[in-house]
């Protein structure tokens, strides 16, 4: 089930978003691509769209990582 942060395979392509970047925080890369390309990607512009991405990737690593802490726990609960 797509997320808030989820842009849609159509979105993705009309901007020409690279795949490695279309993951759970991909309609959050799209303003932030947009901001760069218009400020000529100068590193002290778009820092609200580049902080918002940076925390939605920040967000899903720790889901990650708890849910592996779960499978492990799980997994080892079972061997015991």
């Amino acid at each position: 089930m797509p997320s808030s942060t989820t842009a849609s395979q159509e979105e993705l392509k009309a901007n020409r978003v690279p795949l490695q970047w279309r993951d759970g925080c991909s309609a959050l890369v799209i303003p932030l691509n947009i901001c760069r390309r218009k400020t000529l990607y100068m590193p002290w512009e778009c820092d609200h769209e580049r902080h918002a991405y940076e925390k939605c990737q920040y967000d899903d690593y720790l889901r990650r990582m708890k849910e592996a802490a779960r499978i492990k726990a799980a997994a080892a609960e079972e061997d015991s």
